[in-house]
């Protein structure tokens, strides 16, 4: 009986247009929730166009632009605020409580925020748990940022290793030997990269 009802479930949701993106990025390393599209397409959290947890805070969606398979905020308890723009890559993962801040408050006057130029997160990177990236940052593709590090200056090459506070590398990646790897099936968050342009220049705002 398990397994039959295992199998009615992947029907429909391979059968139904709105609920496909569960079937279609089942093997992906970030497969849709259920529960998460189905608030997405009721319109209960329909300016944050991805999957999150519960517990994670993401603050101005609509100036945070994700790559494919990029989900920050989908692990417990992280804090994503896209006040001054993020932009994130394809496939970078964000591990659980990891803080991205675009915007610093005023330290004359805590009720006003600061500009400052987005954050902008490569390709095929890897933010470690409880990390820290503060507004300007810029990362190369390929960076990976160990668990309670505090980023607070931009390393553009990319193919490194960063840790401590404030961040540093403490190694450098041969890129021959780093895996490029790209899905069947993409979707930044729970649209098709096919409609993610179209859905970008109606939803989402622009920044240098």
């Amino acid at each position: 009986m398990k397994r039959l009802l295992k199998s009615i479930y992947w029907v429909v949701m391979r059968s139904v247009p709105m609920l496909s993106p569960v079937y279609r990025t089942r093997a992906t390393q970030t497969p849709i929730p259920l529960l998460s599209l189905l608030v997405f397409r009721l319109g209960l959290r329909r300016h944050v166009y991805w999957p999150t947890h519960a517990s994670s805070v993401v603050v101005d969606p609509q100036r945070i632009h994700i790559g494919i398979e990029t989900s920050p905020g989908l692990m417990p308890s992280c804090y994503i605020q896209g006040a001054n723009g993020i932009e994130i890559g394809d496939y970078t993962q964000v591990a659980a409580g990891v803080s991205i801040i675009s915007s610093n408050h005023a330290l004359t006057d805590n009720r006003y925020h600061l500009p400052s130029p987005p954050v902008r997160i490569g390709s095929h990177c890897w933010i470690g748990t409880h990390a820290v990236i503060l507004p300007g940052v810029t990362l190369g593709s390929y960076t990976i940022v160990g668990a309670g590090a505090v980023v607070t200056k931009s390393f553009e090459s990319g193919y490194q290793v960063l840790a401590g506070n404030p961040a540093k590398v403490i190694r450098v990646l041969d890129s021959a030997e780093c895996v490029l790897h790209r899905s069947a099936e993409e979707f930044h968050g729970f649209i098709a990269a096919s409609d993610f342009p179209t859905f970008r220049s109606r939803h989402l705002a622009t920044f240098v």
